[in-house]
């Protein structure tokens, strides 16, 4: 645990008691601060009471009188499309509001760290895609490394629940547009930011809204070093306000579109093979075709990520490639779950928006696609485009017939849930074939959340192949 000492002896609040409530509020108990907790599920509240918190309704006229803080779980709205009214109360009694992920910044250094001979850093990746599994595939490779690394954060676990780093120690944290754009403190060493496409944009009141929540970690936060893909104009623009000019090294260009050369230092992957340039010349390679555990451009774009920040941390190019053969991939996301009769069944539920989905599309060749769910904003335009390699799709979710019939030149059956669109693949299926699960839809019309759903695809692809063998 990262123990928070700065409200020793002070009230604090912990609004939502999720994972990262309930990390945050351990986190400062054991700093010594006299925690007051709310959510407004009551199990939730039940679950934090069984472990000793104070249950006090932040919502009520003067909960906030005497507490030093808010600390705001991510998946509570604090501005648009509506702030909670808890945290209404507390900007009208002038109380500071922040996430566990600012408490970690300012808890994590202490003065044992003047003791170690390499200072431990921090890598933090943003973006709309690919951040999982680039965070994921950092970590992996750090670890085969024989590096001491910690993954967390919107990922794995919460950030104040992991263990101290020591000496040379490295943690690897996936943030999300709602994490940075509420943290009061971000100073990482090395900042990423994959890629940005359309999402969360109520949450975040537009799209501008939206990239200036992610941009927050690299303007605010001042990393040492930024790896940056320029495959879009606010990633071109991001890099171009980071660097003090072409030379700057600082900055990390990627791309998975376009050949990056020139005077800095650029990593990019174009036909299946990843180059890094460091001032206009070649000075390592590695061939992606052969990485089974990251198919398509849209990895490929994770892995240029990835390799980038390694180097920046000392890693021989070999040693970095040697780590990407034994990545197993991550779950959800690209995960080739079976392999039968000819036949590729992939799971990648962690699609959720149009841009992710059509990423995936991408990456395959003919393509039995489930997808369907609950729409996101934005259309599905996108995904017209990028279906020709989809032989049929089969749709699930409540509002599966609409979906489908939005598949403009896609061959598409409404199967409404996912046991039907499984057996109606399974039951087309021909050799060759790859069965895609990519919704590019959130889950929470038939499923907690997308793990759930990928959970039930792997299950009933697997017990089919189980009966039919």
């Amino acid at each position: 645990m990262i123990v928070v000492n700065e409200y020793a002896g002070r009230k604090t609040a912990v609004l939502g008691l999720g994972r990262s409530g309930i990390s945050a509020a351990m986190a400062l108990r054991a700093g010594g601060a006299d925690v007051l907790c709310w959510d407004d599920n009551s199990a939730a509240q039940d679950t934090a009471r069984d472990q000793g918190f104070a249950i006090v309704d932040l919502t009520r006229e003067g909960a906030f009188e005497g507490v030093a803080c808010l600390i705001v779980s991510p998946g509570i709205p604090h501005l648009y499309p509506a702030p909670h009214r808890a945290i209404v109360r507390a900007w009208a009694a002038r109380v500071p509001v922040d996430n566990d992920i600012g408490l970690f910044f300012r808890a994590l250094a202490t003065p044992e760290w003047d003791n170690f001979e390499i200072t431990p850093k921090v890598i933090a990746v943003t973006g709309s895609n690919g951040k999982s599994t680039t965070a994921t595939l950092i970590h992996h490779v750090l670890a085969e490394a024989g590096k001491s690394v910690q993954l967390a954060g919107n990922i794995g676990r919460g950030v104040l629940d992991i263990d101290p780093p020591g000496d040379g120690g490295i943690v690897v944290l996936e943030l999300s547009s709602y994490q940075t754009e509420l943290a009061r403190a971000m100073t990482p060493d090395i900042a990423i930011f994959t890629n940005l496409s359309a999402d969360h944009l109520a949450r975040h009141g537009g799209l501008g809204g939206y990239f200036a929540a992610k941009r927050r970690l690299f303007a605010e936060g001042g990393p040492e070093r930024a790896i940056v893909g320029v495959d879009e104009n606010e990633g071109r623009f991001l890099a171009g306000q980071l660097s003090e000019g072409a030379a700057d090294d600082r900055v990390i260009r990627i791309s998975v579109g376009e050949k990056l050369t020139g005077a800095g230092w650029a990593v990019f992957a174009r036909k299946g093979f990843l180059s890094e340039y460091r001032k206009g010349r070649q000075v390592g390679s590695i061939d992606l075709r052969k990485v089974a555990a990251l198919p398509g451009a849209h990895n490929h774009q994770n892995a240029c990520a990835a390799y980038a920040t390694c180097r920046t941390l000392g890693l021989a190019p070999r040693v970095v490639e040697d780590g990407f053969h034994s990545f197993a991939g991550l779950a959800h996301r690209s995960q080739i779950i079976a392999q039968h009769q000819g036949v590729t069944y992939v799971n990648d539920s962690k699609a959720t928006n149009v841009d992710s989905a059509a990423k995936a599309l991408g990456a395959f060749k003919n393509i039995r696609w489930i997808c369907g769910g609950l729409e996101k904003e934005g259309g599905l335009e996108a995904l017209v485009t990028a279906s020709g390699s989809v032989t049929k799709a089969y749709v699930i979710g409540r509002e599966a017939a609409g979906f489908a019939m939005r598949l403009s030149g896609v061959d598409a059956e409404v199967c409404t849930t996912m046991a039907r669109a499984v057996a109606a693949a399974m039951g087309d299926v021909q050799d060759g074939d790859v069965v895609l699960l990519a919704p590019a839809a959130a889950s929470f019309d038939q499923y907690d959340n997308f793990e759930k759903r990928g959970d039930d695809f792997t299950d009933l692809v697997r017990a089919a192949i189980e009966t039919a063998d």
